[in-house]
């Protein structure tokens, strides 16, 4: 993934495999990414108004909250069904590239990156698209982009009783090995990061004060496990809050980071 096109794919997958509108509404482990992800974002935020450019922004989920909060939101997503979609969250739309943005040097106050990253295999592609966040950015604004945890899969798997099988075994170790997904089954083609990593990533392109944090916290594996084992709603539940308040609590202890299912990495452009 050397050019500037998106792998094609991610634009099926998108496109046609899964609804990204639903997939922080509809499960609870999907509800605490989205609650975490908020509060996360709201701690780092400047006051509103000010303007967010929501790369990566997918059918508009977060910019729909952020225009309640009062920002000026313009989204940029490279599926076009997305960039429709996200037309009803009250943010400017259009259809781009998160390694190739149209914004002006220096014209917005925040950049969301909650999904390019982690689309983007090659060191080199993930560089030019922190660059190009580096360059909209005004001097101070805040940068705030998300990664998939190296370990998630594995969380996730054996949660779900997976790991007796040897195909899933050997996928698995596959990632854990090389912290790429191939794109062949089940999700599209993605790379995880460790904290480490991520921060390191964001501290290279030439943001100051980095810092990572675990959106979902060590125990979102038991709530995505109880939901699907038992086919009930756990969005609502004891077990929900139990989970949700795991995240916080494990927020000041770094070692934990391997644990969560998303990384979120903030930091800033130099003033």
């Amino acid at each position: 993934m050397t050019s500037l096109e998106v792998t094609p794919e991610i634009v099926r997958f998108y496109s046609e495999t899964v609804d990204e509108a639903d997939r922080l509404s509809s499960t609870a482990d999907g509800r605490l990414e989205m609650v975490r992800t908020q509060e996360l974002l709201r701690r780092h935020l400047p006051s509103s108004p000010a303007r967010v450019l929501d790369v990566g922004g997918g059918p508009g989920t977060h910019a729909r909250w952020l225009v309640e909060d009062g920002y000026a939101v313009h989204l940029v997503d490279p599926i076009p069904r997305h960039v429709e979609q996200a037309k009803e969250s009250g943010a400017t739309v259009e259809l781009g590239d998160a390694r190739r943005l149209t914004a002006a040097d220096g014209s917005f106050d925040v950049v969301l990156m909650l999904g390019p990253l982690y689309h983007l295999p090659e060191r080199a592609n993930r560089d030019r698209a922190l660059a190009e966040a580096l360059r909209v950015l005004k001097p101070g604004g805040l940068l705030a982009v998300a990664g998939i945890n190296r370990y998630a899969s594995l969380f996730e798997h054996a949660a779900y009783a997976h790991l007796h099988k040897d195909a899933m075994r050997e996928s698995i170790g596959a990632i854990l090995t090389t912290q790429i997904h191939d794109g062949k089954k089940a999700f599209t083609t993605a790379y995880f990061h460790t904290g480490e990593q991520l921060r390191d990533e964001v501290a290279a392109a030439g943001f100051v004060d980095a810092e990572v944090f675990g959106i979902e916290g060590p125990a979102w594996a038991l709530l995505a496990a109880a939901e699907r084992n038992t086919g009930q709603s756990f969005r609502e539940s004891n077990l929900f809050e139990s989970v949700l308040t795991a995240a916080r609590m494990a927020e000041p202890h770094s070692e934990l980071l391997a644990a969560s299912s998303h990384l979120l990495a903030v930091g800033r452009r130099p003033a």
